[in-house]
């Protein structure tokens, strides 16, 4: 066997409280797509923010080709070839594509930039991995598929031999997805080694050649993934056997005589959805499936009263509802945990307590001052409901792994008491273990008289959670598909085609 182009030997990283890396030491071989795969928390992200120079180790030592390497910001490990395409793409929007692709590695002679030459160059780039955008085009006007090109052609720049994927496809569509996949065989082909973070197992058995499996910091094993099953390597993620899709554990007990939520003829002129008209029950969970600009979320904060809309009307136990702001949606017991968490759910630099109090903060109050005891009391009782780990008031949020942050989430809006729960992709970017436990909390929401509005890309998730399922396609519903009508083919049909047939 040839000399590892990465070996990682005795890693340990500690953090105040916790240990993100306990003893992690394996190999990966040059030329290779290696997952790491693990629940949130086990390490991944720390190993790779250790890789890559953003965070400095405890101890332990990391190889490349045999070399010992240590670095202490990113640019050394840019230096050294080692790229990472982050899951949160960065970019400067009101640049162009080249000037975000040269951005801190200009070319310049006698002192002034050579323009032509980089924008030449950007093309170069752009075509070897068949871009659809030019060089000139303001980086702000991409999609997240194209944003992410950009990001690889910014490796390739730099000629990188090492380059780190973090849940590439969490906001891709499939057929994007299937773009990227080309584009990293292609990588792949050409020598550069890749390490695959998903957490989404299909991607790991089509793309990677081994899996490194990580649980609360500690190396499990290594596997070859022709040689591995999905059960196997689940239990040896969670540490125990998990079902693989969702799954109703308690019976539905919607009560379809008892009509909680009309929307009626709802549309956006702006926002390009219309006649929006569905029923939602008390204690039911209504699926809501589509493809990429179908315009579901859309609704869903038109809904809330993050959106304005241009026709229709809601209904709350057949009291007309004026939502045009997100307040209003509160008031009116209606409350949306976003897609998009990091940035709209919680607030980065506060702490479980705050973000947990964020949406009923006057329960809090005392006069014009916020009890702190009332406040921690309150986000201690919600965390133990959703399960919160650690269950700490004073924890930073931002320091929780993904699947314990949206439970920050929910634990915000359950401190509300709405009545309505719409969850937008609420299972996005968390491991197969944290699934299993939002599923759980979303059948207590229901088994005590609460109704939930579940948006998911993942037919799965919907077809196992669903009592119906409403399918929208270019803003319009295509069809409400009762349970006993479950099938993936026929719910795809509608979202491509606007019928079953």
């Amino acid at each position: 066997m040839s000399e590892p182009m990465i070996s990682f030997h005795g890693l340990i990283k500690h953090f105040p409280g916790q240990t993100a890396l306990d003893d992690v030491s394996f190999d990966v071989a040059p030329g290779e797509i290696h997952a790491l795969l693990g629940e949130n928390g086990a390490g991944k992200s720390t190993l790779l923010n250790v890789f890559h120079g953003v965070l400095p180790l405890t101890s332990g030592e990391m190889l490349i080709q045999g070399k010992k390497v240590e670095f202490h910001h990113t640019k050394e490990a840019l230096d050294y070839g080692i790229v990472k395409v982050h899951q949160e793409i960065n970019l400067v929007p009101e640049m162009t594509v080249w000037e975000n692709l040269f951005l801190g590695m200009e070319s310049r002679r006698f002192g002034f930039l050579r323009k032509q030459a980089m924008i030449a160059a950007a093309g170069g780039y752009l075509a070897q991995l068949q871009c659809g955008f030019r060089p000139n085009d303001r980086a702000g006007a991409l999609n997240v598929g194209e944003k992410q090109m950009l990001q690889i052609a910014r490796a390739l720049l730099i000629n990188a031999k090492i380059i780190s994927f973090d849940e590439p496809t969490s906001s891709l569509s499939a057929c994007e997805t299937a773009t990227l996949f080309k584009i990293i065989r292609g990588l792949k082909a050409g020598g550069i080694t890749i390490l695959y973070i998903s957490h989404k197992l299909d991607e790991v058995f089509e793309l990677c050649d081994r899996a490194t499996v990580l649980r609360d910091g500690k190396y499990i094993n290594t596997f070859n993934v022709v040689d591995i099953d999905r059960p196997i390597l689940i239990k040896s993620m969670v540490g125990r056997d998990v079902a693989l899709f969702a799954t109703r554990h308690r019976p539905s007990r919607t009560e379809m005589d008892k009509p909680v939520l009309r929307v009626e003829n709802l549309a956006s002129d702006a926002n390009g959805f219309r006649s929006i008209s569905f029923t939602l029950h008390r204690g039911e969970i209504l699926g809501f499936f589509g493809l990429v600009g179908a315009k579901r979320t859309d609704v869903m904060r038109a809904i809330f009263g993050a959106d304005c809309v241009s026709a229709g009307q809601l209904l709350l136990h057949g009291r007309r509802l004026v939502n045009r702001h997100p307040s209003q949606g509160v008031k009116n017991g209606i409350a949306l945990i976003p897609e998009n968490r990091k940035e709209q759910g919680f607030a980065a630099n506060l702490t479980n307590a705050d973000n947990i109090a964020m949406a009923s903060l006057a329960k809090y109050l005392r006069g014009p001052f916020v009890s702190h005891r009332r406040k921690d009391a309150n986000a201690r009782r919600r965390g133990e409901m959703v399960r919160l780990n650690p269950n700490d008031p004073a924890f930073p949020t931002r320091n929780l792994s993904g699947g314990n942050a949206q439970k920050v989430v929910i634990a915000k809006w359950l401190s509300t008491e709405a009545e309505v729960m719409i969850l937008d992709e609420p299972t996005k970017g968390i491991d197969v273990a944290a699934k299993a436990e939002i599923y759980a909390l979303m059948e207590d929401m229901v088994e005590k008289g609460k109704s939930i509005i579940m948006v998911s890309s993942e037919l799965p998730e919907l077809i196992g959670m669903s009592d119906r399922i409403v399918v929208m396609r270019d803003g319009e519903i295509a069809a409400t598909v009762d349970k006993n009508e479950f099938a993936e083919q026929k719910l795809l049909t509608y979202a491509v085609e606007g019928t079953a047939t």
